[in-house]
């Protein structure tokens, strides 16, 4: 029964939503893995939580690491959030808002819990197409994971069917992915996809992620439910 079962990484934002909602409508039980990380707030994991119900996912896991220990992202440190950056800026450089080797880690904890539960798949909402300035979303990135979780652990070697990383979102635009989890009837106001909310909430509207969310909404022709300061 494991290819009806999946492991999806849900950290609450408009594109992990999409994921789990495309994963559902395959037809899969969901695994929901969140991580409280020392991110600079907790409203997207209240918006994890509500997206797992709403989904009616199999079990959510949230699991603690602190990554503020290390630092060197304006995610975890600091380092003010750059706002008001131009799509050219923000493809320009790998930006401070990177949590250095982030995505190695949150794939390493749902590679363990996939080899406990006996799941092959592993879903992750990571996109090349509108934000590439992330160097763990790049397609060659994830297809090197893939080849290291089925050297690297007992279901790999000897089990009867690989490890699968799914990248459903990585070559789809913003407003491609809000349109897919639109007519799935995603609820993207119960999303968060802020780098710096206001402590009501309220996103800021001029980070990274506000200014490519909104742009997403608009080329799709669709309403942004986002409640912003």
């Amino acid at each position: 029964m494991s290819e009806k079962r999946a492991i999806v990484l849900l950290s609450g934002g408009l594109d992990s939503a999409t994921v789990i909602a495309m994963a559902r409508a395959q037809g899969a039980a969901v695994h929901a893995l969140s991580f409280r990380y020392g991110q600079r707030h907790a409203a997207e994991l209240d918006a994890a939580k509500e997206i797992a119900r709403a989904n009616q996912v199999t079990e959510h896991q949230i699991v603690d690491i602190d990554l503020r220990q290390f630092g060197g992202s304006a995610l975890t440190d600091d380092i003010d959030v750059p706002k008001g950056r131009s799509a050219a800026e923000m493809a320009g450089e790998i930006p401070i808002t990177y949590v250095p080797a982030r995505n190695t880690i949150f794939l390493s904890y749902a590679l363990a819990l996939a080899e406990v539960r006996g799941i092959r798949d592993i879903h992750i909402g990571v996109n090349a197409v509108d934000y590439s300035g992330y160097p763990d979303c790049r397609p060659e990135y994830i297809a090197a994971f893939e080849r290291m979780a089925n050297l690297a652990t007992k279901s790999g070697v000897e089990g009867d069917r690989a490890i699968r990383i799914h990248t459903p979102l990585i070559d789809l635009t913003k407003a491609e992915i809000i349109q897919r989890g639109t007519d799935l009837g995603v609820d993207y106001g119960a999303t968060v996809s802020c780098y710096d909310p206001t402590p009501n909430g309220a996103a800021c509207g001029e980070c990274d992620a506000c200014r490519l969310r909104k742009k997403g909404f608009a080329d799709a022709g669709l309403p942004d439910p986002t409640r912003y300061a």
